[in-house]
């Protein structure tokens, strides 16, 4: 097998990883602390053509593999995971269904303007009862003259505060399946909640949205059919696993690299403290884990590309790059001991931050179901 990343994916990484050194590490701490989206550096990704990297050149894309998305989005989850978090979501999970479904009004009125950072999308699925069972989805769809009527309460919607349009799932049709919505930040009826205030990614907003008898025209019904949602759902699935993969592995380095800078300086007892054998093994699992996480997510996104099936993989790569990068974070603070528990050190923000990673894309006991059911059938 060649392991080998090509040309162009090694220029993708490089770009991305300056960008993460010179504008995003920088101000990553104070964005953070201040609970302040990063919009300015939102839209330099937008112009470095981010928000494109999945999708074809005739709709303003540039058609990048996976593999290339997923080194680029590493570097900015490197830096800020609540960054990474907004370009991961505008990039795939808010727009990817207006690209798939869209009419030709929605693909250069929302979709274009998406790709070029001008307008943020949202996606709508979690509800109070109805997180990783998307059976427990109560928001409805009545059908109306004209449109549908919506009703229902979503919740942990990610840049909902910021969003111009949802991404909205609900149950339609006599048979009450799901079906997929678009509705624009205005519609009446549409009310943006509380937000949730979390442990973690601080600069990226979190908030319910509720729809009160929320009308939409019937060519906002994105669903080719009533029903068609969940179908068009899994076809998006592995792709975000893979990529909440990817994110988990730009947290990790981060946290790694601390570690090992921190013990080359940290003198204990008259010699660094990686001169310890105690410090030397949670390196060296530390590196271990990184570089066997790193692996199954790049041949997962690999997979992907090559068209071959990738379901069980895509799962493999999110549990295990999740749960290896929570516990390459939790490594770090116990190197950098008390400093590792100090906010003047970025080790506490990975350590918050890294949690986001394990909730996306489904827990690790719904992967470790998924997995165990392809393996046995």
């Amino acid at each position: 097998m060649n392991f080998d990343f090509t040309d162009d994916e090694i220029a993708i990484r490089d770009t991305f990883a300056r960008f993460c050194d010179e504008r995003i590490a920088p101000q990553a701490a104070a964005l953070d602390e201040a609970h302040a989206f990063p919009r300015e550096l939102f839209g330099e990704l937008a112009a470095l053509g981010f928000f494109g990297m999945r999708y074809p050149e005739d709709v303003g894309g540039s058609g990048v593999g996976l593999t290339g998305f997923c080194l680029a989005l590493a570097e900015i989850a490197r830096g800020s995971m609540s960054l990474a978090g907004a370009v991961a979501m505008q990039s795939l999970m808010g727009s990817k269904f207006l690209h798939m479904l869209g009419n030709d009004d929605i693909i250069e009125r929302l979709f274009k303007p998406a790709l070029a950072g001008e307008k943020i999308g949202a996606i709508c699925m979690t509800e109070p009862n109805a997180g990783s069972d998307l059976g427990g989805i109560a928001t409805s769809a009545r059908k109306v003259d004209g449109g549908y009527v919506i009703n229902g309460q979503k919740t942990w919607i990610t840049s909902a505060p910021l969003a111009d349009f949802f991404t909205v799932f609900a149950r339609a049709g006599e048979e009450k399946k799901l079906t997929i919505f678009l509705v624009e930040k205005g519609s009446k009826g549409l009310v943006v909640g509380r937000e949730i205030h979390k442990m973690g990614v601080w600069a990226l907003p979190t908030s319910e949205v509720a729809f009160d008898e929320c009308y939409v025209p019937d060519s906002h019904r994105l669903s080719k059919e009533e029903g068609d949602g969940e179908q068009h759902l899994k076809k998006t699935l592995a792709e975000i696993r893979i990529i909440t993969g990817a994110m988990a592995l730009g947290v990790a380095r981060a946290a790694f690299d601390e570690a090992v800078r921190y013990a080359g300086e940290r003198q204990q007892f008259g010699k660094p403290i990686n001169r310890y054998q105690a410090i030397q093994l949670k390196l060296a699992e530390m590196a271990t884990g990184l570089e066997a996480a790193t692996h199954i997510v790049h041949y997962a996104a690999w997979l992907h590309g090559a068209q071959r099936p990738h379901h069980k993989e895509a799962a493999m790569a999110k549990l295990f790059a999740t749960e290896t990068a929570a516990s390459i974070c939790d490594q770090a603070a116990r190197v950098l001991a008390s400093y590792g528990y100090a906010m003047e050190y970025p080790v506490q923000r990975y350590l918050r931050d890294v949690r986001f990673t394990l909730i996306g894309g489904g827990t690790s006991e719904i992967l470790k179901l998924i997995i165990a059911k392809e393996v046995s059938s």
